[in-house]
């Protein structure tokens, strides 16, 4: 009886350490294949295509040669059957047409503060008038960049294959004319073996 509880006490103790976890820093560009979902390698390579494919178009090219357009990024429209934050999609392919220095953006997220801020500066009674920023001051966007992000999945037995498909577009907001459009398609096949690894 006694050798029983040692040996369930061993059993124990080696089955909690077995089950520590380990926390550790990976590379954030590295190819992440968890899962068949919508992943950060997804993200970087969509982000990566979309901004590559508008600032090598020729049209493009000649907006942007002799000045910064401004412009302003609709958040991409998840059309997909899964949580996919197109927030962070958003706003990778707005931060890198922004670094490329071809582009200056409005924020229409922050529409809302900014006039809150500037309602406070000249009506509250409380901020100099001389410095309070004035209404009717903000440059208005030339240009809207909106896209969509879409998927087919399908399944047959043990495979399941994803198909994801992101569309965006360019338009000139004085005229409604498309200045640039593209796609980028991701597919992912997830198969499962007979012991179910």
């Amino acid at each position: 009886m006694k050798h029983l509880k040692v040996i369930f006490i061993l059993a124990a103790v080696i089955g909690l350490s077995a089950c520590q976890s380990k926390v550790e820093y990976g590379d954030a560009t590295e190819v992440e294949t968890v899962n068949e979902n919508f992943g950060s390698t997804d993200l970087q390579a969509i982000s990566a295509k979309m901004v590559d494919s508008m600032l090598t178009f020729p049209p493009v090219v000649a907006i942007t040669a002799n000045d910064r357009p401004i412009i302003f990024v609709d958040k991409i429209k998840n059309k997909t059957s899964e949580h996919i934050d197109t927030e962070s999609v958003t706003d990778s392919i707005s931060n890198k047409l922004l670094r490329s220095g071809k582009f200056r953006f409005i924020d229409m997220t922050k529409v809302d503060s900014v006039r809150k801020q500037l309602d406070y500066q000249n009506n509250s009674g409380m901020v100099d008038p001389s410095t309070a920023i004035s209404f009717g001051r903000q440059i208005g966007a030339q240009y809207m960049l909106y896209g969509n992000l879409s998927s087919i999945v399908k399944q047959d037995g043990s495979t399941k294959d994803v198909y994801y498909k992101m569309t965006m577009r360019l338009m000139d907001l004085e005229t409604g004319l498309i200045e640039w459009s593209d796609e980028k398609e991701i597919r992912k096949v997830k198969s499962k073996s007979f012991l179910g690894m």
